[in-house]
């Protein structure tokens, strides 16, 4: 599988100072002619290498940059081996040889109690990434940070948080942080901070007291029957989530926030019934009633 080539690729070019192409193509079986198309991906992707022609040519990383056993960190192999773990079980053994080379490295990365604080993701929008990137920052300083915060109702607000972890939830970034102002754990959708500010104050990991299951930490697992005459958007927007039963396809889905499963709902009108859980039923109708009592106010109407 490429990924894997390529992540071997760049293992070896990490590990010797000088590779040659003669080499590379020997190793991971595969033709000259594709280790060179292999290294402008590499190139592409971010990872600057350098090519030398010549009786002693090969290629190498840019700027001197020679990472031996010694030199090569936990945090700089912990980004690699957290992605390759989170893809493990959908891509099965083709990911195993190179999660061995990188705990051959560092046999500390399968430490369970090491549990990274960020899966990265290459579709990542630019904007998000420059965010994630001084969260990821904090979080492995232990720096507060300052945010300015909209929620999904348009609501701004400025909070002081200390934070923990960074999550990805079905193509969207979340924020895991101690906030301050609530004293309480909250989540944070990365797209909605306005502005980010990281201190020079460090804060202590607190010892937080077990939450009952909670829709903000773990999320609203719901059953929803939706109606043929929308099986193309449904199959878009929850892959891997579907099944046909008969007249109808049955998702089971688990929203990460209560005002996103609100308006993903309430836009598919009457071609979705919420079968489970009950509570959700219940928020549906209220933020439905909601809306009418709003068009009731704006004609001047009875909102009753």
């Amino acid at each position: 599988m490429r990924l894997d080539r390529l992540l071997g690729m760049t293992l070896e070019l990490m590990a010797k100072r000088r590779v040659t192409a003669t080499e590379l193509s020997a190793k991971f079986e595969v033709s000259v002619r594709t280790v060179y198309r292999d290294v402008e991906l590499i190139n592409q992707a971010g990872i600057p290498v350098a090519s030398f022609t010549g009786a002693d040519g090969g290629f190498e990383l840019m700027n001197g940059i020679f990472l031996t056993r010694q030199h090569f960190s936990v945090d700089d192999l912990s980004v690699i081996y957290t992605l390759l773990k989170a893809i493990e079980g959908s891509m099965g053994n083709a990911v195993a040889s190179t999660m061995r080379k990188l705990t051959s490295l560092n046999p500390s990365l399968t430490n369970e109690e090491g549990n990274e604080a960020v899966i990265l993701n290459m579709s990542t929008p630019e904007r998000d990434r420059n965010v994630v990137q001084e969260l990821f920052r904090a979080i492995r300083q232990s720096l507060v940070i300052s945010l300015a915060y909209t929620n999904a109702f348009g609501t701004s607000t400025k909070r002081s948080v200390e934070p923990l972890n960074l999550l990805w939830e079905k193509g969207v970034w979340y924020l895991e942080a101690f906030c301050r102002s609530r004293l309480s754990k909250r989540y944070f959708r990365v797209s909605r901070i306005d502005r980010l500010d990281v201190s020079e104050e460090r804060f202590a990991m607190r010892l937080l007291p077990d939450e009952p299951e909670r829709e903000d930490a773990r999320g609203i697992r719901a059953l929803l029957r939706f109606d043929l005459s929308v099986c193309t958007r449904v199959l878009e927007q929850f892959p891997g989530e579907c099944s046909y039963q008969g007249d109808c396809i049955e998702v089971r889905t688990t929203f990460y926030m209560k005002e996103y499963a609100l308006s993903v709902i309430a836009g598919y009108g009457t071609n979705v019934e919420v079968i489970s859980p009950v509570e959700l039923q219940d928020d549906v109708i209220a933020h439905i009633e909601a809306i009418r009592q709003h068009y009731a106010r704006k004609r001047g109407g009875d909102v009753k």
